[in-house]
């Protein structure tokens, strides 16, 4: 026995998907005491990282482009592909939010937010420093931003995430101003 879940754990470096075989044979055939355990558990573990960390990443995007929608456009004509990325990323966090409903709580709390947020201005600043947007540092910052140059905390909620549209407002604000 002992000898069999030590070529298991060696088998788990050497060969992922075989391992994966073999433990799952052994779950199916109530061999529990052979399992390796330390490995399937810290892979269970890491399966939902994944999925969190997933939808951590798009939330950074659609913060990333929500804010440089507000803050950085300088013209009716930029951000379009802003706009397509924030619909996707809205779409794949939904699609991981139906085949995982617990993650939807998740999300909302404050640290994810925060965590999202945090990516999010990490992919600011290397925008910024792109050539074709270092023009664009300049005018706002006067030099290439850092992360101070943010704020410290996430200026979304869950809901302006997986909801706003300020290019809406725009439409909105052009409609209601008196024609002459």
């Amino acid at each position: 026995m002992e000898l069999k879940t030590k070529s298991l754990k060696e088998l788990y470096e050497k060969d992922f998907y075989l391992w994966v075989q073999e433990n799952l044979k052994l779950l199916k055939n109530k061999e529990f005491e052979l399992v390796d355990w330390e490995n399937l558990l810290e892979e269970i573990e890491d399966m939902a990282k994944r999925h969190f960390e997933s939808v951590i990443s798009y939330m950074a995007v659609i913060m990333e482009h929500l804010y440089k929608w507000e803050k950085f456009r300088e013209n009716e004509y930029m951000g379009s592909h802003w706009k397509k990325s924030i619909n996707t990323a809205r779409m794949q966090i939904a699609d991981l939010f139906d085949d995982n409903p617990s993650l939807r709580r998740v999300a909302q709390e404050k640290d994810s937010l925060n965590k999202a947020w945090r990516k999010a201005v990490r992919r600011l600043i290397v925008w910024f420093d792109e050539d074709e947007n270092k023009n664009l540092a300049k005018k706002y910052f006067g030099r290439l931003p850092t992360e101070e140059d943010f704020p410290k905390d996430c200026p979304y909620t869950f809901e302006q995430v997986m909801e706003y549209k300020p290019w809406l407002e725009e439409v909105k604000e052009s409609t209601e101003t008196p024609q002459p």
